[in-house]
């Protein structure tokens, strides 16, 4: 169950951000904030849909990404 505070991973293979891993922090009926920030000078807060999310911080194993 995705909340606020979940790792979650983008699994939307058409978006940009792909396998980036950031922290839920808020939701709004079928969307979530994600906020990236992997320790760079830039952070990033996003908003994308919930069924493009992966919750832990890698991508499910799968044959297509071999």
């Amino acid at each position: 169950m995705i909340l606020p505070g979940t790792t979650v991973t983008i699994k939307n293979t058409s978006s940009i951000y792909w396998g980036y891993v950031g922290f839920v922090q808020r939701i709004s009926g079928d969307r979530a904030a994600v906020l990236f920030d992997n320790l760079s000078p830039w952070e990033k807060l996003i908003t994308i849909p919930i069924k493009h999310l992966h919750e832990g911080g890698e991508l499910p194993k799968s044959k297509f990404l071999s």
